[in-house]
């Protein structure tokens, strides 16, 4: 098979808010655009027009941690089949801002909401469907606070204190260190030029291309 005929790869970024990880996605897309692969690019919650209905109440509209849960797994449901299983599929490679990860990290670590629950959301929802490859934006509370600042005018989460982005991060580094070899912690704290550098490693270092 060639590159194009393979099956698809699915590649999701994932950090807290303010780490960086969305303005790297468009770089890494055109990177393997430009390898010759097709390239979807998408994000969560959302991806799809049912998904980003769901993503502005999940966003900005007061609810419990339950009813986020389900609006969250919800979208992702129809994401993953009007969007990701499809580009999949055809031999596509997905690039995902966010997936359950985040999940695990801002609905159980964030609001402290049961993760058994999150589990078998998570079974019922994807079906086995994982991540190939994690990139994780590692920067602290502090520094991504100063950039979501400087940058837009805060939602829901990106409203919350330090303290629930310490827990947030907490949560995405025990998911890290449950399943490793799908994992690639990059140091978020440096400059752009530098984090890609890291990114395109991780890549390369897949072997897939």
């Amino acid at each position: 098979m060639t590159a194009l005929q393979q099956a698809g790869r699915f590649i999701t970024f994932e950090g807290i808010d303010g780490a960086g990880k969305s303005s790297h996605i468009e770089a890494l897309a055109a990177w393997l655009r430009g390898h010759g692969h097709e390239v979807v690019v998408t994000r969560e919650p959302g991806g799809t027009p049912l998904a980003e209905r769901i993503r502005d109440l999940v966003l900005h509209a007061p609810m419990d941690a339950l009813t986020e849960a389900l609006l969250v797994f919800a979208a992702r449901r129809d994401h993953l089949q009007q969007q990701i299983e499809p580009a999949l599929a055809r031999g596509a490679t997905v690039l995902c801002d966010r997936y359950t990860d985040a999940s695990f990290a801002y609905q159980g670590g964030g609001r402290g909401f049961a993760l058994d629950v999150l589990v078998q959301l998570e079974a019922w929802v994807q079906q086995g469907r994982h991540p190939d490859l994690t990139l994780v934006f590692e920067a602290s509370p502090v520094t991504a606070a100063t950039r979501r600042a400087a940058a837009r005018v805060p939602d829901r989460f990106e409203s919350q204190d330090l303290a629930f982005f310490e827990r947030v991060s907490a949560a995405y580094a025990q998911r890290v260190a449950q399943a490793p070899q799908r994992y690639v912690r990059l140091d978020a704290e440096r400059d752009k030029a530098a984090v890609w550098t890291q990114i395109e490693a991780a890549v390369r270092g897949r072997g897939w291309w």
